[in-house]
């Protein structure tokens, strides 16, 4: 899988189907199970993300990280670096990079989270099969303000097909906000573009003058959720539901 990639989907504006707007360049639902292409996602939920949307900047907005899966679908291209002890993934985005051990070491403690979790892998066959978990919570699935906790587990597939494509799937797993874990899917193409290297984004994490900016105005960028947070925000909206 060495190499430069580039995919060709839009999920970053929405993991299910959009149109084309002034916005958005539009794009199908990468959501492939469930098979309607819908995110499976709770009411107290969906309650929470209409609030998100207007409330919050986008993470990237302050060249802060994707957090996993979104790093693997956001714009710009990817590399690929592997040998038998890592597989290493280099973004152009916020110069976001992946370090994936594949030597059956465990996951690091539940107290310690970050932007892109704490990710193990092990090939299954020709598939690369990464375990991650231990994020922070504090990026969006998409712009449409889709969120998940700290408890989130996603599992991520990428099996070579040819010489030149990689088939690569993501499973998200967060009951504290979905109803069924869900699934999504995209394809990477080799570039064919000779020498070509990853440009680098002029941007950097924590940009506290940009977010000053934002808060200047009315707007500051998410701040995350613990599954904690969730559970109290879901018995809150659900009484509040009952009252009605």
């Amino acid at each position: 899988m060495n190499g430069i990639w580039r995919r060709r989907a839009a999920a970053h504006e929405s993991l299910e189907e959009h149109p084309r707007t002034l916005d958005d360049f539009g794009a199908t639902s990468i959501i492939v199970d469930p098979a309607d292409g819908f995110v499976p996602i709770q009411p107290w939920a969906e309650a929470q993300r209409r609030y998100n949307r207007p409330a919050y900047v986008h993470h990237n907005a302050i060249c802060r990280l994707d957090g996993v899966p979104l790093t693997m679908y956001m714009t710009g291209t990817l590399q690929f670096m592997q040998n038998s002890d890592a597989f290493l993934v280099q973004g152009e985005e916020a110069h976001a990079f992946r370090v994936i051990p594949l030597d059956n070491r465990p996951h690091i403690g539940e107290d310690l989270r970050l932007w892109n979790g704490d990710s193990v892998g092990h090939w299954e066959g020709n598939t690369l099969v990464i375990d991650t978990r231990n994020q922070n919570a504090r990026a969006w699935l998409d712009q449409r303000g889709r969120f998940f906790t700290d408890e989130a587990h996603v599992v991520e597939r990428l099996t070579l097909i040819d010489a030149d494509t990689i088939h690569y799937q993501a499973t998200l797993d967060d009951p504290n906000v979905y109803t069924r874990p869900f699934t999504i899917a995209i394809a990477y193409r080799r570039s064919t573009v000779e020498d070509y290297e990853l440009f680098e984004e002029a941007c950097y994490e924590n940009n506290d003058f940009a977010r000053q900016r934002y808060i200047n105005v009315g707007y500051d960028v998410y701040p995350g959720m613990t599954g904690d947070e969730a559970r109290r925000l879901k018995a809150a909206w659900e009484l509040e539901e009952a009252e009605r």
